[in-house]
């Protein structure tokens, strides 16, 4: 696939002056067939961004562009939305379930993916009975099932227990590989995302603070330790002291004094916590990631 499978520019939403604003002069380019992982603290913006990207809101201020187009009509039977609460009928069977979802979609539907996800499920009990990762399972067969060109997960895989979410990531994520689906991924297990995703989109403060393909925004970094306390003229992420020690995470100006300083990459995790610590820090778009819209303006 080619282009871009989302693409913001300015994009803002508020829902009202007492709750202030959502997101807030955000700009991102997401290429299409990347495993995009969508993290933050909470109340940051991502299940904002991942509703307005599913058509579900209208934006306050400026844009967002999902499959080359701003029609909601044209986008909805292009993406697959997965939400928080995995809102699906109670009262129907699992069969029911899936049932539905092949007469919805008839033209794309893939009866074998969804069967393969929903395979541990006992097709006659009713989703009111389900557990809650019984219900994701369903949830996620449907939308694989689909065969959107972009799938949105708000924190799916929060209900499962670590086996299940192994496994039922693993099989995801092999079956969007073999159809080049675009998947967008909000979680707080930063652990699971570093060996599934290979793109990365940091939210705080309503803004995108990091964002691009995860190992060039690894290798952008470097986790330095020594008992020097200049770090001129490196831009400083985080710094700790321990004793004489001192252990930062910094955005290299050119070479690093290897004499000085003990330096390694640092993990994804160690990464994104140090930003999260570091609400202040610069924010950081590899190329992929700038709006062409936004660079073209520039």
């Amino acid at each position: 696939m080619t282009g871009a499978a989302i693409e913001a520019n300015g994009l803002g939403m508020t829902y009202g002056r007492k709750r202030g604003w959502a997101l807030r002069d955000c700009s991102f380019r997401l290429p299409a067939g990347r495993i995009c992982a969508l993290v933050g603290p909470n109340g940051a913006g991502k299940s904002t961004l991942l509703a307005l990207a599913a058509g579900l809101l209208r934006p306050t201020e400026g844009t967002v562009r999902v499959l080359g187009s701003t029609d909601r009509a044209e986008i909805r039977p292009r993406i697959a939305y997965v939400a928080q609460d995995k809102p699906l009928y109670p009262q129907l069977t699992v069969a029911d379930t899936l049932w539905a979802g092949r007469e919805l979609n008839p033209a794309t539907w893939d009866g074998d993916a969804a069967d393969r996800i929903a395979a541990p499920l006992p097709r006659d009990a009713k989703v009111r009975a389900l557990s809650g990762g019984q219900r994701t399972r369903l949830a996620l067969a449907l939308a694989l099932a689909k065969r959107p060109g972009l799938m949105l997960l708000d924190e799916p895989m929060a209900d499962l227990d670590p086996l299940a979410r192994h496994q039922l990531m693993g099989l995801l994520m092999a079956e969007a590989a073999e159809h080049s689906t675009t998947i967008v991924m909000s979680s707080h297990i930063l652990t699971e995302l570093e060996g599934a995703c290979d793109y990365l989109l940091l939210v705080d403060g309503g803004r995108v603070r990091l964002g691009g393909e995860s190992e060039d925004v690894v290798a952008a970094h470097a986790l330095v330790t020594g008992q020097v306390r200049d770090l001129a003229p490196h831009t400083v992420i985080e710094s700790r002291t321990t004793g004489r020690q001192l252990t930062a995470l910094i955005r290299p100006d050119g070479p690093v004094d290897a004499a000085a300083w003990d330096v390694a990459e640092p993990s994804l995790e160690e990464l994104l916590l140090a930003h999260l610590r570091s609400p202040d820090a610069p924010p950081l778009l590899t190329p992929s990631a700038h709006a062409r819209e936004a660079v073209a303006a520039a």
